[in-house]
């Protein structure tokens, strides 16, 4: 093996004027959202460890640092190529980017040179694959985009950028916040960069890193110590068994699947503490859980159950095998669209990864199947209500925003409980939470915002047609193949033609994107008659969905299906010949009334 370069830098150093292709051991960038969410929450919760309210910005240098792990490179012909990291390096790009929106001019310049560089007036990406390009181009010019590609990688980038608009805790990294965690990730975040300068070095690093024989998972670990303390010979082996069949079912799911199941069972049933929010404050029960689960457990003993080798046995033919086989249930439904589970989809949607340790929660090894299926479809419901509200009111559903609170208040206190009770409990959370649709009546289109938009659509468009005794359309206004559906404003985005009823442009943009003024079409309308005056498409609404068909007026025609709904419900449907300001304020007004309709809590007993 030749000359072999070790060097940790950090982020400023590695990407600072420096770019990297990608090698074709390791292609497509196939993080998924558990890995980015994942990240984000180490990140941010090491940052918000070290930071102090008043801190002057130089004081990040004196915060702790945190390591990233490494990326194997291969230098060759005047290029890095990376072997080995790329997944981690273009989720760091897209980090990056998306603080790049947010922060002033002087830190702009600063981050866009992690991101790209410029020579000769042409700007490329520190991270340059050709077939990615034109993706993250859009991504760092902020344009609202929902693309389906020839290349894995690419929806792959597009999807879990859109993790990190959804996750990043800007409640608690607050926007003045912002410029200190910039700092921080940039200086105090490290990797090792492993340079080799031949093809054949740099794949027997990659190769030697990656060999699965030199170290246990968590999983493999947790499985030997309790196999261990089972005494009888017989009773192990079908232990051994019962699990390694479980095991590879979920890992049928994905290569860490196994994991994510042990640690959701643990968490729902056993967890009792959580780190409080306050600096300095240590990891408790679920923070350890995540981590560490089988040293946990080992720690844990008295508090599961585990006092002699029965114990054991019966904590993996009975307890394991229940949770995790349950937990596969709900994870096929966050998957695949399941009639009666369809909340636990829209959940997932929403990349709402906690709900898997809150819908194990109530569940009872003596409940019967339909006592189970019917507390998942309490739970999973809750959870959508809950989404839905914060989304309307701009407020956060990422991952480190919700999870203190719903460890504490949900899931440590629906354990065991029955249907009525489960009821009662989560009912009286949703009554007593301020935050709902009538708070923010105003909801619009903004910046950052375009995916939780068009899921609230898609809601209430599916809403419409399933109550008027139609097919649900979601599978069809979600669709990633053939003609996927877009936001369509209803006012074409020209200022000119409403200057009689607005002073200024940004009042008429702000009106514009009023959920009011918004459909969900497929994309091919859109390019045909994004532009057109609105009695041009009106003729063309009346041949989509219900939603968008309901501002002509044939649809109150020869219709009894919607027209039967109209009655039942009282909702104030009416046809707009012409749309103005007053017409999008009624529009608004029927939205808002819908969102509530969809996201009652009465559904809780349904």
């Amino acid at each position: 093996m030749k000359e072999i370069g070790g060097d940790a830098k950090n982020i400023r150093t590695l990407l600072g004027g420096q770019r990297f292709a990608i090698d074709y051991y390791q292609r497509e960038y196939r993080w998924e959202t558990k890995q980015v969410t994942e990240l984000l929450d180490d990140l941010c919760g090491t940052f918000s460890d070290n930071f102090k309210e008043g801190d002057d910005r130089d004081a990040v240098q004196q915060y702790g640092r945190y390591f990233l792990g490494s990326v194997i490179i291969c230098a060759r012909d005047g290029q890095k190529y990376i072997i080995d990291g790329q997944q981690r390096m273009t989720t760091l790009t897209l980090l990056l980017i998306f603080i790049y929106h947010l922060v002033d001019e002087t830190q702009k310049t600063q981050l866009a040179e992690l991101i790209f560089t410029t020579k000769f007036g042409k700007q490329s990406f520190n991270l340059d694959v050709e077939e990615r390009n034109s993706c993250m181009k859009a991504i760092f010019d902020g344009e609202n985009i929902i693309e389906t590609s020839q290349f894995e990688s690419v929806d792959n980038i597009i999807g879990r950028y859109q993790d990190i608009v959804d996750n990043f805790p800007l409640e608690d990294i607050t926007i003045n916040v912002l410029p200190y965690f910039a700092d921080w990730l940039i200086e105090n975040v490290y990797l090792v960069e492993i340079t080799a300068y031949s093809d054949n070095d740099a794949y027997a690093i990659f190769e030697t890193m990656n060999d699965r024989g030199l170290s246990l998972t968590p999983t493999e670990m947790f499985k030997g110590y309790l196999l261990t303390n089972i005494s009888d010979i017989d009773t192990r082996n079908l232990a051994s068994k019962s699990w390694t069949d479980r095991v590879n079912s979920l890992r049928a799911i994905s290569k860490e699947e196994d994991a994510y199941a042990i640690r959701s069972w643990l968490r729902s049933q056993y967890a009792e503490t959580i780190r409080d929010r306050s600096k300095g404050a240590v990891p408790k029960d679920f923070d350890l859980i995540a981590t560490e689960f089988h040293r946990w457990v080992r720690k844990n003993e008295d508090r599961i159950g585990l006092n002699r080798s029965e114990d054991y046995a019966r904590l993996i033919n009975e307890h394991f095998e229940f949770y995790a086989r349950w937990y596969e249930e709900i994870i096929n439904a966050a998957i695949d669209f399941k009639p009666g589970l369809e909340e636990i989809y829209y959940n997932a949607q929403h990349n709402f990864t906690l709900q898997y340790p809150v819908l194990l929660a109530p569940l009872c090894i003596s409940d019967t199947e339909e006592v189970i299926y019917r507390k998942l479809k309490i739970v999973s419901t809750y959870i959508d209500i809950l989404l839905a509200r914060r989304k309307w009111n701009f407020r956060s559903t990422s991952y480190n925003n919700l999870e203190y609170n719903m460890f504490r208040i949900i899931i440590r206190n629906i354990r065991n409980k029955s249907i009525e009770e489960l009821i009662e409990y989560l009912w009286s959370q949703l009554e007593s939470d301020d935050e709902v649709f009538a708070v923010q009546p105003q909801f619009h289109l903004r910046a950052q915002y375009g995916w939780a938009v068009r899921l609230i659509l898609a809601r209430l468009t599916d809403y419409v047609e399933i109550e008027s005794g139609r097919p649900s359309k979601y599978l069809e206004l979600f669709q990633t193949d053939g003609d996927p559906y877009q936001i369509e404003h209803i006012w074409a985005n020209h200022f000119e033609r409403h200057e009689d009823e607005f002073d200024n442009i940004h009042e008429f943009e702000s009106y514009r994107n009023r959920i009011g003024g918004l459909l969900l079409l497929p994309r091919s309308f859109n390019a045909s008659f994004r532009d057109a005056e609105y009695s041009d498409k009106l003729e063309h609404y009346y041949g989509q969905n219900l939603l968008a068909a309901s501002l002509h007026p044939n649809c109150y025609q020869h219709n009894p299906g919607f027209i039967r709904f109209i009655e039942n419900s009282g909702l104030s449907f009416e046809s707009h010949t012409e749309f103005r300001k007053n017409d999008l304020d009624k529009r608004q007004q029927l939205y808002l009334a819908l969102a509530e309709r969809v996201w009652d809590p009465k559904r809780l007993e349904q």
